[in-house]
């Protein structure tokens, strides 16, 4: 019997490991793909539509936005970016579960849209461990680092509507606590009434 996909929100403080978190459970399946953004910013050397994102322009993404084609959406630097419904809905029909990495008011959004989707937050042992972390990148100036901090505050304080919270202090007990959630929401008894029936 072929299930449907569960959506999966993933948000969590930049420098939690998010990322790292859902490629280390995502080895060696083949169930699970990251859904693709539309954006309105052009592409760069090397991007393909609809692979990385699809490309399109202000007034597509306004269209998109006033004809409820997006599960979520937010302006970044000057540019859109949301999720089209479309495509996260086709793939939960092929039995895909679907990864959206967004920030907490976007996963608010998703919330609205699809109540059944799957919100999981990913955050760091302590707020210091966090800044060793943003500080060991090398990447971010004091100012930036110091932004980081705050938002990371701020979301913790936003994110009591999530389902389940994962505090990745080990990356391999992270990555398997995900695996267990995807595997828990697959065996819940509304998605299964029908099999009951059947026999």
């Amino acid at each position: 019997m072929k299930k449907k996909g569960k959506l999966l929100v993933i948000s969590g403080p930049s420098g939690a490991g998010k990322s790292t978190v859902v490629f280390k459970a995502i080895e060696g399946r083949d169930d699970i793909c990251f859904s693709t953004s539309a954006t309105t910013r052009s592409p760069r050397p090397g991007e393909v539509d609809g692979r990385e994102y699809f490309f399109v322009s202000f007034e597509r993404f306004l269209e998109m936005v006033a004809n409820d084609e997006l599960l979520e959406h937010a302006e970044y630097v000057a540019n859109c970016y949301g999720t089209p419904r479309a495509y996260v809905e086709q793939r939960l029909a092929e039995g895909m579960n679907v990864v959206l990495d967004i920030e907490v008011q976007g996963a608010r959004q998703v919330r609205r849209q699809m109540p059944e989707a799957v919100l999981i937050f990913i955050a760091p042992p302590s707020l210091e461990e966090l800044e060793k972390r943003l500080r060991g990148r090398g990447t971010d100036t004091e100012s930036a680092i110091e932004g980081r901090l705050i938002r990371a505050r701020q979301e913790y304080q936003e994110a009591d509507f999530y389902d389940y919270l994962i505090v990745n202090d080990d990356l391999e007990k992270a990555a398997n606590q995900l695996n267990a959630i995807i595997e828990a929401e697959h065996c819940r008894f509304a998605d299964w009434s029908d099999f009951l029936k059947a026999n």
